[in-house]
């Protein structure tokens, strides 16, 4: 299990993320409207939330798919919020790694899985000779449960998890400081969901890789997560460890999210009541809220009159 130093500098420090997308003369969308958070060396940090919520757009604004509208995104002492310089664009390039959620669309199907692999090394010369890329190549394809044998077919000649595992070792063969996950396990078969996560559970703990995961399933986000952000609507709504936000709930959104989990047991199912939350059937407004922090770990964004009215909510819910 990875030692996490909470006392040390954060790997990744995000404050004020803006990105907006501008539709038309008159339209911009706003998809993720000044979120903060920060990502500690070996942890995995969950992101939650609803299709829409901004979950991975924030993933890509960081990975610099997209060019952050405004904020500050300080990656291991490298800032890499704005105009980036060769030397912090090639340091963010491999050291930050994404896996993406549609195994199939992400990878060349004209190439071989040993060339796909091979892609990040040769970009940037992390080896020094043809047999210690060939030796790198096999040693992931071994960890992510893939044999030597697979190296030489095509990505069309794998199911759904095997491809998985393909992205998985495509990102971590470069050993990055952090790998964010987008929906990395939401295509894929529930057993073979469980399979991937533990996989990447078993790669963290061998080399200490720290993961932003980015999902929509909370029960795979408990499972997986040190820490959760709850995303809403370009805002992430509550902050905390695992154990806070499935055991002391504050805000409405989260609630209505931990609600609508099955219970395996049928008689605690039946009487499960999920909630609805409706933002503007409440009047809330998250540009008008502040920081609220219930420990050191735990924060809920809310104005005064929201914090006083969900704590007293909170007392009355049963998970």
């Amino acid at each position: 299990m990875t030692q996490i130093n909470y006392e040390a500098e954060p790997l990744l420090h995000v404050e004020g993320l803006k990105q907006h997308f501008r539709i038309s003369r008159t339209f911009t969308t706003k998809a993720v409207d000044g979120i903060s958070f920060d990502i500690w060396e070996g942890e995995t940090y969950g992101l939650v939330g609803e299709s829409g919520s901004g979950k991975s757009t924030t993933g890509r604004a960081l990975i610099r798919l997209y060019d952050p509208t405004a904020g500050k995104i300080i990656f291991n002492g490298h800032d890499i919020s704005g105009r980036l310089t060769k030397d912090d664009e090639k340091y963010l390039r491999q050291n930050m790694q994404m896996i993406f959620q549609d195994p199939m669309a992400c990878l060349n199907p004209r190439k071989k899985v040993r060339d796909i692999i091979a892609q990040g090394l040769e970009i940037h010369h992390l080896y020094s000779t043809e047999e210690e890329k060939e030796e790198k190549i096999m040693s992931i394809l071994d960890k992510v449960g893939l044999s030597k044998e697979h190296a030489t077919r095509y990505p069309s000649q794998f199911s759904g998890g095997q491809r998985q595992r393909i992205g998985i070792a495509r990102a971590l063969v470069m050993n990055p400081k952090l790998v964010i996950a987008d929906e990395a396990i939401s295509a894929l078969d529930v057993s073979i969901q469980a399979q991937v996560v533990n996989l990447m559970k078993d790669l963290q703990d061998e080399l200490g890789t720290t993961y932003l995961f980015i999902a929509h399933d909370l029960s795979m986000v408990k499972y997986i997560s040190d820490r959760i952000g709850v995303m809403h609507l370009g805002y992430i709504v509550e902050t905390g460890t695992t154990d806070e936000i499935f055991a002391n709930p504050i805000h409405p959104y989260t609630r209505s999210l931990l609600s609508a989990i099955p219970h395996p047991n049928p008689v605690v199912e039946k009487r499960r009541i999920a909630m609805t939350y409706d933002k503007k059937a409440e009047g809330v407004d998250y540009s008008l809220g502040t920081l609220h922090q219930l420990t050191n770990t735990h924060s809920v964004l809310a104005t005064e009159e929201e914090f006083v009215k969900w704590m007293e909510d909170a007392k009355h819910f049963e998970g």
